[in-house]
C-alpha cells in the first residue's frame, strides 16, 4: 500500500515555486531557492497525498486521505471547489493539459475525471481490483495511464471511460506511474523498490531495475526523458534510460 505520510512535490511551470503537501493536512508553496514559504492552503481535513498544478499555473488541485479532491485559487490561497464522491482516500490528483478537467485515483479501486466547468463528476474509471494510486494524462491527448495496488498499469480512454490496454509485470503494488516528456516511455515504480521501464508504442517492457528494497513512492523523468529519479525513502536515485 501507498504511504499516506509520503510528502508529495509539484513545481511550478513557469515560476521559480513549487507547492508540498503531506500529513499536517496544509499545501505550502515555497520560494526557489530560498524555500521560503510564500504561501499556506488550509481546508483539508486529513493528509493531503498529491498536489498538482493548473497548466496556467494560476490554480492548484489537492488530493487527500479525507476522500475529496480541492482546487485552490493561487492568489489568495483560497479553495474554490471541492469534488466528493470517492469512498475512501484520494492518493493522486492530476490536470488535463486543457485545464478543463482533473482527474484523481482512489483507495476505493475507482478513478474519476471531474468536469471543472460543470462542477461534477463526468465519469468514474471501473476496473483495477484494488487500489488505485496513481494516474497521470497523456500530455494533448485523452489517454489515462493509472498505477494499481493489484500490481498492473492501465491506460484509459478518458472520453468513453475503458480501459483500452493493461500492462502486467510487476510483482507488488504500483506506488508511481509516468510518461516520459517526450511520450515514448513509461516508468513506474513498486512497493518493495522495483522500477520498470516500458515501451509506450509498443506497450511492452523494456528494462526492469531493482534498486530494493525500500519501497519507491514515486518516480520521474528529467525534462529530456533521457535519466530517470526515484525517491527511495530520504535516498535520491539518479537512473540513466538510455539503453
Amino acid at each position: 500500500m501507498k504511504d499516506p505520510f509520503w510528502i508529495s512535490i509539484s513545481v511550478h511551470p513557469h515560476k521559480n515555486i513549487l507547492v508540498s503537501c503531506g500529513e499536517d493536512r496544509l499545501w505550502k508553496v515555497l520560494g526557489i531557492p530560498e524555500g521560503n514559504v510564500l504561501l499556506t492552503g488550509v481546508g483539508h481535513t486529513d493528509w493531503l497525498s498529491d498536489c498538482c498544478f493548473h497548466p496556467s499555473g494560476n490554480k492548484l488541485a489537492t488530493s487527500s486521505g479525507d476522500t475529496t479532491v480541492k482546487l485552490w485559487d493561487l492568489c489568495k490561497g483560497d479553495c474554490i471547489l471541492t469534488f466528493e464522491g470517492h469512498g475512501h482516500a484520494v492518493w493522486s490528483c492530476t490536470w488535463h493539459s486543457c485545464g478543463d478537467f482533473v482527474a484523481s485515483s482512489s483507495l476505493d479501486k475507482t478513478s474519476k475525471i471531474w468536469d471543472v466547468n460543470s462542477e461534477r463528476c463526468r465519469c468514474t474509471l471501473y476496473g483495477h481490483t484494488d487500489s488505485v494510486n496513481s494516474i497521470e494524462f497523456f500530455p494533448l491527448s485523452n489517454t489515462l495511464l493509472t498505477g494499481s495496488a493489484d500490481k498492473s498499469l492501465s491506460l484509459w480512454d478518458a472520453r468513453t471511460g475503458k480501459c483500452e490496454q493493461s500492462l502486467y509485470g510487476h510483482m507488488h503494488s504500483i506506488n508511481d506511474a509516468i510518461f516520459a516528456p517526450r511520450g515514448h516511455m513509461i516508468a513506474s515504480c513498486d512497493a518493495c523498490g522495483v522500477t520498470k521501464l516500458w515501451d509506450f508504442r509498443k506497450l511492452l517492457p523494456i528494462v526492469s531495475i531493482d534498486i530494493g528494497p525500500s519501497p519507491g513512492n514515486e518516480v520521474n523523468f528529467d525534462s529530456s526523458g533521457s535519466k530517470l529519479v526515484k525517491p527511495l525513502s530520504w535516498e535520491h536515485k539518479l537512473l540513466s534510460t538510455e539503453k
